[in-house]
């Protein structure tokens, strides 16, 4: 009965090309000896022995045979098809890799946290297991839903059938979902972790917790254990992809280059008009990705204020520094961020532009890039001997869209040395648990400063009435309801430190100027209609919020209160606007900040 239900075998789709083999030539599975035997991964299993601090007999047993295990499993498999790894057998040592980088970050934790230290003693090894474990396994899910793999009879393997052992070939699926190998990762840990090792693990309640929720994907759940593979993660990528992993490491979780980077990703999906025949917001060429500086700026910090996100730079510049201090931008030949081009299509259309310069590897990731711009990209060059060069896609020879991208050459043997420099310098300390968490006295914006007269010539030409994304013109009845939605979704955090709205004196205090700031980095329209009043965008805000008259004044006609903050450490002053109906903002009026005290 079961043979009605057997699925028919379509026949082998063409491996891409960075796979691809002659007909007939497959690939011959190896032994973990084998595959481990290169003078590069020999050297970083050294350095993961040497961290560990066990008896070589230990280490065998803790590390080198689940590292064996893996390397099984994984066989010649790259760890995706053209970001990072993308070679044979980059998913290996990309599994060594961020075991060795975990294992560095480890030493800087007194583990677990909140217990004695008498506790961290007897539960520091299963700690630091725990860590190698996670790392190791968090891409594994990618061998059971990324990769299609068949013997030479067409048969298809899946992991969980155990190593494979016969010759096999593989392809890349081209319906996979991007985050699904994440929860695959139940799948198959079973297959590099035995029972003893678990029966071991999960005596100590909460390593056992976070060991599940990193396996499951639930970094957030996971504690210190997510946040060191994620760290791992991203050291191991950036050196991959020719960055620097001692930065990566070093960057929280939450940074904020990463919640720019996740910013931009969004814009370029849902906003951001790329390759455009004519006036465009960026242009993707075979080797960068070129976007109109000022512009996606603006987009940018808008986007991220409208998500709640705070510590976003409140100018371009900012902006710009923080992109490049990250190396998230190609700086040009003088180390500056903004590069100068001449942008000229196929049709014939041409401009001068002030341009960010980024890797496409950092925003897309296989088939998801666009197809590139058919025109030039022509770098203006300041010096008068240096003549300029296009950023080569010239529209005489298009890529093919049936055109694989060239994979990266494997690291060579001796490319491990600035790695293992990295991971071998010398330890500091261990640092605290966690930052001192200072207790909730409110510390809303600073006093208000000189209106900022900043004229970013890289702007375009900006319409008279732009109109806001909730539709109309930025008006003060718009600054009211998206201060009003903002409360509400607590996009906008009430008393808190360097919150933009307090309570007190039973209605609701404005800090000013952070709060009409905070609107205008929200809607860079606001830019175009306070530069025909000849005055900074938050002025132009804070004085139609003024002609509303929701505020209360004080007796000799004066619209600026002040408040005093008092905190155990610290005391200040906030200025700002008291409206005189707190049901203009609240539904339920909250109770009063006691941290704040009201001064005329």
């Amino acid at each position: 009965m079961l043979t009605l239900f057997r699925w028919k075998r379509p026949s082998a789709i063409p491996l891409p090309v960075e796979q691809k083999k002659e007909k007939g030539e497959l690939m011959c599975p190896e032994s973990a000896t084998a595959l481990l035997s290169t003078s590069r991964r020999q050297r970083l299993l050294e350095h993961i022995w040497q961290r560990t601090s066990l008896s070589r007999k230990q280490y065998i047993s803790l590390y080198l045979t689940p590292l064996e295990r893996y390397a099984e499993l994984v066989q010649q498999f790259p760890a995706s098809e053209s970001h990072h790894h993308a070679y044979s057998g980059g998913m290996l040592d990309h599994g060594l890799e961020i075991v060795a980088y975990a294992l560095k970050l480890r030493q800087s934790y007194l583990l677990p946290t909140g217990t004695t230290p008498e506790d961290q003693v007897v539960q520091a090894e299963a700690w630091t297991a725990a860590t190698a474990y996670a790392a190791l396994l968090h891409d594994i899910g990618k061998v059971a839903v990324d990769l299609h793999v068949e013997h030479t009879d067409g048969s298809v393997w899946h992991p969980w059938h155990g190593p494979l052992t016969r010759p096999y070939r593989f392809r890349y699926r081209q319906d996979r979902e991007y985050r699904l190998h994440s929860a695959a990762t139940g799948l198959l840990y079973r297959q590099v972790l035995d029972g003893e090792i678990l029966d071991w693990l999960s005596t100590f309640p909460p390593l056992w917790s976070a060991l599940l929720y990193v396996l499951a994907g639930q970094y957030e759940h996971a504690g210190v254990l997510g946040e060191l593979v994620i760290q791992a993660d991203r050291a191991s990528v950036a050196q991959a992809l020719g960055g620097d992993p001692a930065r990566a490491m070093a960057a929280p979780k939450h940074a904020l280059q990463r919640k720019l980077l996740d910013g931009l990703r969004y814009l370029l999906k849902e906003e951001l008009k790329l390759n455009q025949l004519q006036a465009s917001d960026g242009w993707l060429t075979q080797d960068s990705l070129w976007l109109v500086s000022k512009t996606v700026s603006d987009k940018l910090r808008a986007h991220l204020l409208a998500q709640g996100i705070d510590g976003i730079p409140a100018n371009n510049t900012a902006v710009f520094n923080v992109l490049q201090d990250h190396g998230m931008l190609q700086p040009t030949t003088d180390g500056k961020a903004i590069w100068r081009a001449t942008i000229t299509s196929a049709a014939g259309w041409s401009h001068t532009f002030t341009l960010l310069r980024l890797a496409p590897a950092l925003i897309w990731e296989g088939d998801d890039q666009p197809e590139p711009f058919t025109g030039t990209v022509v770098v203006e060059v300041e010096t008068s001997d240096a003549p300029a060069e296009p950023s080569t896609h010239n529209g005489d020879r298009p890529l093919e869209a049936s055109t694989a991208p060239v994979p990266p050459a494997a690291p060579a043997a001796d490319s491990v040395d600035a790695l293992l420099a990295l991971l071998g310098t010398s330890d500091t300390k261990p640092s605290p648990q966690g930052p001192e968490v200072e207790p909730p006295p409110a510390t809303g914006g600073d006093e208000p400063p000189a209106p900022s007269q900043q004229n970013d010539s890289t702007l375009p030409p900006t319409p008279v009435l732009p109109t806001t994304e909730n539709g109309g013109p930025p008006s003060g009845e718009h600054f009211m309801a998206w201060l009003q939605q903002r409360v509400q979704s607590r996009k906008l955090i009430l008393n808190d430190t360097k919150a933009l709205v307090h309570t007190v004196s039973d209605t609701a205090f404005l800090v000013s100027p952070g709060v009409f700031q905070r609107y205008a980095q929200e809607h860079p329209q606001t830019a175009a209609l306070a530069k025909q009043d000849q005055v900074a965008d938050w002025q132009w805000v804070q004085k139609r919020f003024e002609k509303l008259q929701l505020h209360r004044k004080q007796a000799n006609g004066l619209n600026i209160w002040a408040c005093q903050v008092t905190g155990p450490r610290k005391s200040r002053r906030l200025h700002g606007y008291l409206l005189a109906d707190p049901r203009n903002l609240f539904e339920e009026e909250p109770p009063n900040n006691p941290y704040l005290q009201l001064r005329c």
